[in-house]
C-alpha cells in the first residue's frame, strides 16, 4: 500500500521542467528551425560572395597591379557590373551578421563549449563589415569618377589605392572571423574535424596576406595568398551551411 508522502514523491518525479525535458529529448522544432536558417544565411553569403566576382570577372576587372588607364577604361565601360557587384556586398553584410549572431546562439545552445571563440567571430565579422563598407565606399568613388574621366588624374589613382587596401585590410578581419567560427562550431560539435583543419588554414592565410596590406594595395601578388583563405572560407561557409541546413530532430 502506497503512503501519502510516496505518491506525492511519485507525482513530483512526473514532473519534468521543460528547459530540462528539451535538453535531453535533443532538439525542438523550433530550435532546428533556428539551426536552418542560421545554415541558410551561410549558404546564402557564400552564394553572394560567388555571384560578386563572377559579374566583375566576367567582365574583365583590373588587378591592384593595372595601370591607372586600365582603372579608368573598365570603370568607364562596366558601372553596371561593378554597381551589381557593390549592391551584392552590401547585401551580405546583413548576411554574415546574422549567420555570426545565429552561430553564436547556437553555440550557446549547446551547452556554451566554444563560446569565447563564438564571440570572437562575432566581434571580428562585424569589424569586417565596417571595413567591407569603406572598400565598397571608395569603389563607388572609383566608378563615379572614371564616368567624367577622359584621362587619369590622381584622384582616381588615389580612390583605387585607397579601395585596394581597404581590402587588404579586410583579409585580417575575415581570417580572424574564420578562426574563430571554426574553433566555435568545432568545439561545440557542430562541424567535423576536417573543417577545423580548413578553417585554421584559411584564416591563417587571410591573417597572414593582411600584413602585407601596403604592398597588396601597391599591386603586390600577395594577395593571392589572401585569394587562397578567401576560397577556403567559401567552402567552409558552405559545408557548414548545408550541414546546418540538414539538422533534424534527432
Amino acid at each position: 500500500m502506497t503512503s501519502p508522502q510516496q505518491a506525492a514523491t511519485a507525482l513530483e518525479s512526473l514532473h519534468v521542467p521543460v528547459n530540462v525535458a528539451a535538453a535531453t529529448t535533443g532538439r525542438t522544432p523550433t530550435g532546428t528551425l533556428r539551426t536552418r536558417v542560421v545554415g541558410a544565411t551561410a549558404i546564402a553569403s557564400a552564394a553572394l560572395v560567388v555571384i560578386d566576382n563572377t559579374v566583375v570577372g566576367s567582365a574583365g576587372s583590373p588587378t591592384y597591379g593595372a595601370t591607372v588607364k586600365e582603372v579608368l577604361a573598365f570603370h568607364a565601360d562596366h558601372p553596371v557590373a561593378v554597381t551589381i557587384a557593390v549592391g551584392l556586398e552590401a547585401l551580405n553584410v546583413p548576411l554574415l551578421l546574422l549567420f555570426l549572431t545565429g552561430l553564436h546562439g547556437l553555440v550557446r545552445r549547446r551547452g556554451g563549449a566554444g563560446a569565447d571563440w563564438s564571440r570572437l567571430a562575432v566581434a571580428a565579422g562585424a569589424t569586417l563589415a565596417a571595413v567591407m563598407a569603406f572598400y565598397a565606399v571608395l569603389w563607388d568613388g572609383v566608378v563615379l569618377s572614371a564616368v567624367e574621366l577622359t584621362e587619369p588624374s590622381p584622384v582616381l589613382e588615389l580612390a583605387w589605392r585607397m579601395h585596394a587596401a581597404a581590402f587588404a585590410w579586410s583579409l585580417p578581419a575575415l581570417g580572424t572571423t574564420f578562426i574563430g567560427a571554426t574553433l566555435a562550431t568545432h568545439a561545440s560539435g557542430l562541424t567535423p574535424p576536417w573543417q577545423r583543419l580548413l578553417g585554421v588554414t584559411g584564416g591563417g592565410l587571410l591573417i597572414a596576406a593582411g600584413t602585407a596590406n601596403l604592398a597588396i594595395a601597391d599591386g603586390s601578388a600577395l594577395l593571392y595568398v589572401g585569394v587562397s583563405g578567401l576560397a577556403a572560407w567559401l567552402v567552409w561557409l558552405t559545408a557548414t551551411g548545408v550541414r546546418l541546413v540538414r539538422a533534424h530532430n534527432s
